[in-house]
């Protein structure tokens, strides 16, 4: 099997599944409970945090657990966007944020809220000063995504800080989840952000499982009301072994990638000049200010599914442009927003590795892409 679809989501670490199994049998405490079980459980928990924190360079009191970098946007936006009511209505995202942020703020606009869309370029890079020119005295929240999740356009989050520095009162998330580990945390997480979402299963974490940074001082109405947990800021009680583990799997995520900084970078840029030697095939992921992690491409008149499952059909396992569209067949937003044309856009696939993935394993997906594009040109 070769595994090339990273993006989608990763194989939990054995050492951090390994955490995770001994945390739910050993600390069997709410961390909110007085007694010494609970305060066993509760120390582990702050530990978690303050590693979590430690890895990011931020403070301990500003990582807040989720469930996944879906609640992590819900919360952000939804949250900025009643804590701030008072102050403005309007919120800007990216025109190929993840749908996350995108479904969200539609909800937002249906309660009241004024949103508008910052475009991006044919490379897939948000515009700036198209973003700047949108800002209104009653903005309240900008969110644009770190790493592109479909093409792996890294956004210029360090220009756009520098347009906010004129606007402090406005928030500014980050959807980050594509990005940690995988790209240098200066290209994303500025010191003018405000508010950056994580997914666990995106760095070999639990699933179901995440945090926000939540710089101190901002303000932000919970999600989930209840019990007061997260200093009363997240109710429901903490899911320990799995935000144990995932502080784990972070940690060694990071250690992996100073290890080999550029050992995903040199399998893409084989595959990526691999695949422009075929005549019929559009590679849409560019090389500057692209994740090193990220590929898309496709053949011409073969539509990103076909080839999808032809490649499961010889254990090769790759997606179309979102995991989350991928089984709805929507196509790419990124690539509409792009302005590709939608019978070029329907051909895309995507290609997402890890620091696990091989060389090896990159030239036997040419061996047998190689042998699909001949059955394939054939038909055609």
């Amino acid at each position: 099997m070769i595994y090339f679809d990273n993006s989608a989501t990763t194989a939990i670490y054995p050492l951090a599944l390994d955490t995770y199994v001994k945390t739910s049998q050993r600390i069997m405490g709410n961390p909110s409970s007085l007694h010494d079980l609970g305060t066993q459980a509760n120390r582990l928990l702050q530990q978690a945090r303050k590693q979590i924190a430690e890895l990011l360079d931020v403070q301990a009191n500003e990582i807040f657990f989720t469930s996944g970098g879906t609640e992590g946007d819900n919360w952000i936006l939804k949250g900025t966007a009643i804590a701030k009511r008072e102050y403005g209505n309007h919120i800007i995202i990216s025109s190929v944020e993840h749908p996350a942020v995108r479904r969200t703020a539609e909800q937002l606009e249906e309660l009241g809220f004024e949103v508008s869309i910052a475009p991006v370029d044919r490379s897939g890079f948000v515009e700036v000063d198209k973003l700047a020119a949108l800002i209104r005295p009653e903005t309240i929240l900008v969110s644009v995504m770190g790493v592109n999740n479909e093409m792996g356009a890294i956004q210029p989050i360090a220009a756009i800080s520098e347009v906010l520095e004129k606007y402090p009162t406005i928030h500014f998330h980050v959807d980050a989840v594509q990005a940690i580990g995988k790209v240098d945390q200066t290209k994303w997480l500025t010191p003018r952000v405000d508010f950056a979402a994580f997914s666990a299963h995106k760095f070999h974490g639990p699933r179901g499982v995440g945090f926000i940074y939540w710089k101190a001082g901002k303000k932000l109405a919970p999600l989930l009301n209840g019990g007061g947990q997260e200093s009363g800021q997240r109710a429901t009680t903490e899911n320990l072994p799995a935000i144990v583990a995932m502080s784990r799997a972070l940690r060694i995520h990071l250690e992996k990638k100073a290890e080999r900084p550029n050992h995903t970078a040199i399998i893409r840029q084989y595959l990526k000049e691999a695949l422009l030697s075929y005549d019929k095939v559009t590679v849409f992921s560019g090389d500057e200010n692209f994740a090193p992690h990220i590929l898309t491409f496709g053949i011409k008149e073969i539509r990103g599914e076909v080839l999808v499952h032809a490649l499961e059909e010889k254990q090769i396992f790759v997606s179309t442009t979102s995991a989350c569209s991928s089984r709805k067949k929507v196509d790419s937003s990124t690539l509409h927003a792009m302005h590709v044309p939608h019978d070029v856009a329907t051909t895309a696939v995507r290609v997402s590795l890890d620091e696990a993935n091989t060389m090896a394993e990159a030239e036997q997906f040419m061996v047998i892409f190689n042998h699909l594009y001949e059955k394939f040109s054939k038909i055609n």
